[in-house]
């Protein structure tokens, strides 16, 4: 399928929408960014890196892992073998929240194609 970018778009509105509704995190842009680049992309991940990859400062990459770590969606650890580089993993809260938004986005689409999702 492919999509025209308000059919993209919509789809992630409702998709957050959703989320939101459900409870789900009211997350900045940046802070979705880093999230998935976190989970979709190969670790490891540094915040060094993660400022690098996305051309923002390493400043902005710490308030976005602050809160995303207060939401256990992330966790940074030290890394053994240099004590000055600080990991970024990943946590199974952040995992369950991701495939739940990823569900979100499908269920969007097939009500955006009036497909009925199957039943159980």
């Amino acid at each position: 399928m492919t999509l025209t970018a308000p059919q993209a778009l919509n789809l992630w509105r409702v998709a957050l929408v959703e989320s939101l509704r459900r409870g789900g995190p009211d997350l900045t842009a940046r802070q979705i960014a880093v999230l998935l680049t976190v989970y979709l992309t190969a670790p490891p991940h540094t915040v060094r890196g993660l400022a690098s990859g996305l051309r923002v400062s390493k400043a902005a990459i710490s308030r976005s892992l602050d809160r995303l770590g207060q939401l256990e969606l992330v966790r940074r650890k030290v890394d053994e073998t240099d004590r000055r580089s600080v990991l970024v993993q990943r946590t199974v809260k952040g995992s369950v929240f991701l495939l739940d938004f990823a569900d979100l986005v499908i269920a969007a689409e097939r009500d955006a194609s009036g497909e009925r999702a199957p039943t159980t």
